[in-house]
């Protein structure tokens, strides 16, 4: 395959066609884990203040009197507050709890007057940030590039009058450094994951591919058997018919002779295109076998009646070996007698002189065995595997005398795999050959 253009084309272009698609996935997938991991902290940042600034407003607007001024009462509920130009030990209330969450670092909270001026601090808050109270959620920036993300409320004194503003606020230094460790872990590891992503589709585009690739090698060995097979007969047709022409003069017998050799090539030309359509036609499953009952044993002996004489030409005996009971099964007759005449026919070619075949008949496990057992030369290890395979023939001589097209076996395996039936062989060089046909029987045998 390696060595095939077009299909290395085609399995670049199905690893590329994978690799786009598991990288707009995985792209999508990175993009949704960043955002809802953002949208989760940033829920979290917005609960956490809401609670925290909703407690302390709570809680101080009862104990407020004049607007703008926080007095003592207020002062007591918040121990580490900081008034506004008196003066504060912040190392002192750095060590002092404060109220919930504000004892934590990055937190702040900040008391204005009506008139928009800070009173009161709790926690470090750079000075130079500029909010809006009036807004109720702002982010805002120092000159750092820090974030800060704050919630202003207007406060009440208990009489009801406006007193001012209370800002709660937290840094969002952790929640950036956090996000922006997530995105470097995408933005890192995505490619690194596209890449083996690409490894494997270069992979599985090549497993995928296998299959075709053999089925394009078999059909390229195909045309090219079947073209040898054609090319045969039809020189021979040509040679004899340009003979003939070259020749002023034909006798009748000549005459009959040329035609006679016409005839015989044009009978193996007809022969092989017979056998071609049958397996083309099984390979697309048209050629379903009739729904009949056959009987093996009338096959059989048909068989050996027929074969007798080729048998006997060879020097072979041939005989066969059946029950007493009558086994059948549902199919072709027709193809069901192709299929034992190939390899009855088989075994005789390819058996020497003063040897036997033998066809047995058995009955085993609601299945009818149909065993061509010959004491010919027998077919290697190696080539056991191949001989079913279209114009495999174990000596590639392609001698006339050594069988035919090769495509008898591929022919009996076809009519046995339509017949729901296997095939299978044991063969030992110079000792012989077995094939075994295992067909299931009809009910009628099963009782």
């Amino acid at each position: 395959m390696h060595q095939n253009q077009l299909f290395n084309w085609t399995r670049f272009k199905l690893a590329g066609w994978y690799s786009g698609v598991m990288g707009l996935i995985l792209c999508a997938f990175g993009f949704t884990v960043y955002n809802v991991m953002a949208q989760a902290h940033w829920y979290g940042i917005d609960q956490e203040l809401e609670v925290v600034s909703g407690t302390l407003h709570d809680a101080l607007e009862p104990n407020l009197t004049q607007p703008g001024v926080i007095d003592l009462t207020a002062q007591n509920l918040l121990p580490s507050l900081c008034i506004i130009n008196t003066g504060c030990d912040t190392q002192a209330v750095a060590q002092r709890h404060i109220l919930g969450v504000m004892q934590k670092e990055g937190y702040y909270l900040r008391f204005l007057n009506p008139a928009k001026q800070a009173v009161a601090t709790i926690g470090d808050r750079p000075e130079h940030l500029i909010s809006q109270p009036q807004e109720n959620w702002q982010t805002l920036e120092d000159r750092t590039g820090t974030r800060y993300h704050q919630v202003s409320l207007a406060l009440k004194n208990k009489d009801g009058q406006f007193w001012g503003y209370l800002e709660v606020g937290r840094s969002l230094k952790e929640f950036d450094d956090h996000l922006l460790t997530l995105k470097w872990l995408l933005l890192v590891s995505l490619p690194l994951t596209l890449l083996l992503v690409a490894l494997a589709s270069w992979w599985l585009a090549g497993l995928a591919m296998r299959p075709v690739y053999q089925s394009y090698d078999q059909i390229q060995q195909f045309t090219a058997d079947a073209a040898h097979e054609l090319r045969t007969p039809l020189a021979a047709i040509r040679a004899t018919v340009e003979s003939t022409l070259q020749t002023s003069e034909l006798s009748e017998a000549e005459s009959r002779s040329t035609l006679q050799i016409v005839e015989r090539q044009n009978n193996r030309l007809s022969q092989l295109v017979q056998d071609l359509l049958l397996l083309s036609r099984m390979d697309m499953q048209r050629a379903i076998p009739k729904q009949q009952p056959c009987c093996l044993n009338d096959l059989i002996g048909d068989l050996i009646e027929e074969l007798a004489a080729l048998a006997m030409a060879a020097n072979i005996v041939l005989d066969a070996k059946q029950p007493l009971q009558e086994l059948y099964v549902s199919g072709d007759e027709e193809q069901l007698y192709r299929l034992l005449a190939n390899l009855v026919t088989n075994a005789i070619q390819y058996t020497p002189k003063g040897g036997f075949v033998m066809v047995f008949l058995e009955r085993e496990d609601g299945f009818a065995l149909l065993k061509v057992q010959d004491t010919g030369i027998g077919i290697a290890a190696a080539d056991q595997a191949q001989i079913f395979n279209r114009f495999y023939r174990v000596q590639s001589d392609r001698s006339r005398t050594t069988g035919g097209s090769g495509l008898g076996l591929a022919i009996a395996q076809a009519i046995t795999k339509a017949h729901q039936g296997s095939i299978q062989v044991q063969s030992e060089l110079g000792k012989g050959s077995s094939f075994t046909v295992r067909l299931p029987l009809l009910k009628q045998n099963l009782a």
